[in-house]
């Protein structure tokens, strides 16, 4: 990805953001200056992953295969026990635009639909092999648990949310023409290192290599300077 279409995403996503009524925290305006000025007080930001997440899965293509997140709050994960054991980021979805499947093995969370258009979901089990299974798959929005044929489409409307589990493979994209879509993420904090926290069934690129034709806007945070 070019850097001039990251810091467009990033513009784009503000103005969405505002007209949702939903503010992001002021380290979301730093830029590489005033970063370059933190302290250690700020480390937790950086250990923890927290801030702008832009990728198109090595797609090429972000309106195509692309996602949009920022995560406002994260624990860290301790093999003695975790300090601050939940995780939320917003996500913004465009129109047709996919998240290919991937599940995590001992990751819960919820996706909600906080407003704008509608989001459709497909969901699979994985088996041991990380093949998509076809047995039936439960499902759990807003409190409703049942089960649905594997792949099977879901839409969730502004104010809804689905519960994904461990071990689910699901992909999601926006609903043509319903508009952009807000989407949280609520989740648990698991061990960042484990084989499994992102298993995508096809090879997909977590972060994208970033062609520099201009000055960033904002950094995203895989590129904070190291903690002080």
């Amino acid at each position: 990805m070019k850097r001039s279409e990251i810091n467009r995403i990033m513009r784009d996503a503000i103005a969405f953001l505002k007209e949702q009524n939903c503010l992001l925290p002021p380290f979301a305006y730093w830029t590489p200056e005033d970063w370059a000025e933190k302290g250690s007080e700020y480390n937790e930001i950086k250990q923890n992953s927290m801030g702008w997440d832009i990728t198109d899965f090595g797609s090429g293509d972000y309106l195509k295969k692309g996602l949009l997140m920022f995560s406002t709050r994260s624990g860290a994960y301790d093999p003695n026990g975790i300090i601050k054991p939940y995780a939320e980021k917003f996500m913004i979805v465009e129109e047709e635009q996919v998240t290919p499947y991937h599940f995590h093995d001992v990751r819960i969370e919820d996706i909600i639909n906080r407003g704008g258009g509608n989001l459709i979901l497909s969901v699979y089990n994985s088996r041991e092999d990380g093949s998509l299974d076809d047995t039936p798959v439960h499902v759990n929005i807003d409190g409703r648990n049942f089960t649905i044929p594997a792949g099977q489409e879901i839409r969730l409307v502004p104010g809804e949310s689905i519960t994904l589990y461990p071990g689910q493979y699901h992909s999601f994209w926006g609903e043509k023409g319903t508009g952009r879509i807000l989407l949280a993420e609520i989740a648990n904090v698991v061990d960042p290192d484990s084989p499994n926290y992102n298993r995508f069934y096809e090879e997909a690129s977590r972060f994208p290599a970033i062609e520099e034709d201009e000055a960033p806007l904002y950094l995203l945070l895989s590129e904070y300077p190291p903690c002080v």
